[in-house]
């Protein structure tokens, strides 16, 4: 059995309104994938195992099994809104766009004394 474990290729973009990460997943299906936010941390992780095997007269002439898994916690550099995150799939390539958060209270002035 080959396992092949990597780090995906990505890149994270700083929009006005939003992050946009694209990750390179190629060889996985969207069922595969899981993508998860924690506080400012995105956590990406895909994983697949195929099995090919051809039968000659009841007896293994090749057997051939391969398993690929990928992980990778990326930071965000600010809070995002976890509610309106979405994620799409294409050929291969993984878009996650994060709402930027609104910030929690406007700030509050200090009286210098």
């Amino acid at each position: 059995m080959t396992d092949r474990n990597s780090i995906p290729s990505e890149d994270l973009e700083n929009r006005d309104d939003e992050f946009v990460l694209t990750a390179d997943l190629p060889g996985f299906e969207k069922d595969d994938i899981d993508v998860r936010v924690t506080d400012r941390t995105l956590r990406l992780e895909a994983e697949n195992a195929e099995e090919t095997e051809e039968e000659e007269e009841g007896e293994y002439v090749r057997r051939e099994r391969h398993r690929a898994s990928v992980a990778r916690s990326i930071s965000l550099p600010e809070a995002v809104e976890a509610d309106d995150i979405s994620a799409t799939f294409n050929n291969g390539v993984l878009t996650v766009r994060l709402p930027r958060s609104e910030p929690v209270t406007p700030g509050k002035q200090i009286e210098i004394s």
